[in-house]
Parts: C-alpha cells; sequence; structure tokens
C-alpha cells in the first residue's frame, strides 16, 4: 500500500493550518514550507474546502485555514475521503474479473485488514499530530 501524493498534501496543508490556527494562510505559504506545487495543492484545498476541513476566503485578504478544531478532524477521515476512491483490490470492485472470486478467502482478509487501518487512523486526530510538536512547529509556523 503507497500513500497517494493528494492525501499526502492533505495531510500537510491541514498541518499546516493547524499549527497557524491563528491567522489565515495562503496557498503559496503552504507550497514553500511543503515542497509542494501550487496547482497540486489547489486541487487538494478545493476537495478539502468541499468538505468541509478548510475554510476558503477569497481576494486580496484571502487564504484558507481549518473548518474545524484540529481535535476534530481525524486522519481516518481525511483519509477515506482521498484514498477510498481507489480500490485496494480488483476484486474490491466487484466486476468479476478475478477468476478465484468464488472460492478466494483474501478478500474478506483484505476487508478486514483495511478496516483496522481506518480505525487505527480514526483514534489519530490532526491535534495529535501537531499538539507539542516543537519540530513541526518550527518547520510550518509562519512569523
Amino acid at each position: 500500500m503507497r500513500l497517494t501524493t493528494r492525501t499526502n498534501l492533505a495531510m500537510r496543508t491541514l498541518m499546516f493550518c493547524a499549527v497557524n490556527k491563528d491567522r489565515i494562510v495562503r496557498k503559496h505559504e503552504i507550497a514553500v514550507a511543503c515542497g509542494a506545487s501550487e496547482n497540486h495543492l489547489a486541487q487538494v484545498i478545493h476537495l478539502l474546502a468541499r468538505q468541509k476541513l478548510l475554510t476558503t476566503r477569497r481576494g486580496r485578504a484571502g487564504g484558507l485555514m481549518l473548518g474545524f478544531a484540529a481535535s476534530e478532524i481525524t486522519v481516518g477521515r481525511v483519509f477515506r475521503i482521498f484514498e477510498s476512491v481507489l480500490p485496494f483490490t480488483d476484486c474490491a470492485e466487484h466486476t468479476g474479473s478475478c477468476p478465484l472470486s468464488g472460492a478466494c478467502r483474501l478478500k474478506c482478509l483484505l476487508t478486514s485488514a483495511l478496516d483496522g487501518f481506518y480505525t487505527a487512523l480514526d483514534a489519530v486526530s490532526l491535534q495529535d499530530l501537531v499538539g507539542g510538536n516543537t519540530d513541526l512547529e518550527r518547520l510550518l509556523r509562519i512569523d
């Protein structure tokens, strides 16, 4: 399993906003701090805003900030938004393309493992990632 770039950028964006929770941040600031393309970041920000995890403001004084308190945003929620659209295996798509589908027990095992994966991520909030993390704060704090 490999984390997609979009999920990675989503988590970086949310951590950046959480560290700088007392101000509106700009896409350019996130891109510089996180080593990301502004175009790619714009797509991620758009989806996070559609899910209400970010609040955006247009115009000269515009930018973005967290839509909820960092303690209310779980890592599992973010991963589901970005990763659940990609099936983990072909058998998860129910296309019937697997010749073993009638007898294979792997699908049940993978489903159980993914449930455990998301359960573990649901137990961690954005606040858990940034709270008291002075090294991260040093990297992401805007003066």
